[in-house]
């Protein structure tokens, strides 16, 4: 198996517990890698495992899981394990797996997994929407949907959003949570294939020419798949489409890195926001303009 062979990878380091007497990583331990990125795949799919497979009707168990060994990986090593599904049969889908350091090739795998009913244990057809999904993903396509409207249109989605990390996750009052501007704003919701909603974002009309990006939130089991990204560019092609020339946020510290690597700068001081530490961050929309017009 080659790198170019994947779409997807999931990166990871060897920790010290990992290897045994012999320096090198225990053998068991490469199937935990494997399961370990298998989680993540879900992630790549825009699938939260839990919440998914109920709506899908039933659970996968492992019905056989192979292990190839071709060189050893170390302490400290930065692996990336690749998979992809390779076929979906009736009842049942076969992943196959590499780990790799670098361009070198240590591990190859192969996982079998069955779809059953979740109580009995029995197995059953693979629906059609998690064939289609995964089908779509290795072949390219895109597996999300971002819907910008109104908050009478997306409302109920966007609230769902906004209660689980707001009010639910940091403790955020419900009043402090909801206020007028929800009507006025632009709002931008990123659902899954199975229509899921998993991030959030809402964009206000500021000051003329200046608009303010708010309410930025994604589902904690999918943070790290870009979907909190795919919002804030979103937001930032309208408020560059209706001609205004930045785009202001108040940014919780914690999440100042990913602004950053949107292009965003800070500007002033850092300041308290429903007991929670925020700075502003700006972005100049001149570049962004002509990008979006072109």
């Amino acid at each position: 198996m080659k790198r170019q062979d994947f779409r997807f990878f999931h990166r990871l380091r060897v920790r010290w517990v990992e290897v045994d007497m012999q320096k090198i990583v225990f053998n068991g331990h490469y199937l935990m890698y494997f399961d370990t990125a298998v989680t993540a795949y879900w992630r790549a799919l825009a699938l939260p495992y839990e919440e998914g497979f109920t709506a899908l009707g039933g659970e996968l168990y492992v019905k056989k899981a192979t292990v190839e060994y071709h060189a050893s990986a170390r302490n400290d090593d930065q692996l990336e394990v690749a998979l992809k599904c390779e076929h979906v049969g009736r009842s049942s889908m076969r992943f196959a797996g590499a780990i790799f350091r670098g361009n070198q090739l240590l591990i190859t795998g192969e996982l079998i997994y069955v779809f059953a009913d979740p109580v009995e244990q029995k197995s059953r057809p693979v629906p059609d929407a998690l064939r289609a999904l995964l089908l779509d993903y290795e072949s390219g396509q895109r597996v999300t949907q971002l819907r910008l409207n109104s908050w009478d249109a997306l409302q109920a989605d966007a609230r769902r959003v906004r209660t689980e990390v707001f009010i639910e996750e940091q403790g955020i009052a419900r009043e402090d949570e909801w206020d007028d501007a929800d009507a006025t704003a632009v709002h931008a919701v990123l659902y899954n294939r199975l229509d899921q909603p998993l991030a959030t974002g809402r964009l206000l009309q500021h000051a003329p020419g200046v608009a303010k990006v708010g309410r930025m939130a994604v589902r904690h089991m999918l943070r790290g798949a870009n979907l909190g990204a795919e919002i804030l560019q979103a937001l930032v092609q309208a408020a560059a489409a209706r001609g205004d020339r930045e785009v202001v946020l108040h940014a919780q510290r914690s999440a100042e890195g990913f602004y950053r690597r949107l292009g965003f700068a800070v500007r002033g001081e850092p300041f308290d926001e429903v007991g929670i530490a925020h700075v502003e961050m700006v972005l100049p929309l001149t570049a962004q303009t002509s990008a979006s017009r072109a």
